[in-house]
């Protein structure tokens, strides 16, 4: 069941857009930026969390940084389609810190995952003795990300 669409005016647009952009703002900065009191920013942003718009607070980290330098895509075709191969696979993408994103897909595979490692022997390792040998995986189609041109931005918040 999809979550219900909340109706954002200018205000709380404008305060999602700032926070997506640094969650660490106080409610002090927000209200000097967006001309309101302190307060009032607590009392939104509560509702805003409280309305399931906000989900987390998290920092983002340089993967470079922690020496992952290695980022790829992907692809995932199951070898059959019960729920219980689903529920297998997606247990493997929970479990196991170098996929840091999934997503079931429509056409040709079932699934894209994300996967950071330190080199390519450690995404090989992945592949070869995590992924390939799964029962209800088929097939693996890797992409190996070369430079990151845009980082994951922001989503586009508009007030209506």
């Amino acid at each position: 069941m999809a979550d219900a669409i909340i109706t954002l005016d200018s205000i709380d647009a404008a305060l999602l857009r700032l926070l997506q952009q640094d969650a660490r703002l106080t409610a002090q900065e927000l209200a000097d930026r967006l001309h309101l009191s302190p307060s009032q920013i607590g009392r939104r942003r509560q509702r805003l969390e409280a309305e399931g718009v906000i989900t987390t607070y998290r920092a983002a980290l340089s993967p470079e940084t922690l020496g992952l330098g290695v980022q790829a895509f992907i692809q995932i075709v199951m070898a059959t389609h019960t729920a219980e191969n689903a529920a297998d696979f997606v247990r493997l993408t929970l479990n196991r810190p170098e996929i840091v994103g999934a997503w079931t897909l429509t056409g040709e595979a079932d699934y894209l995952l994300r996967i950071y490692t330190h080199d390519l022997a450690a995404l090989n390792t992945v592949v070869q003795n995590v992924l390939l040998p799964h029962p209800a995986v088929s097939r693996v189609h890797s992409q190996i990300v070369m430079e990151r041109v845009k980082p994951d931005a922001p989503l586009p918040v508009i007030s209506s």
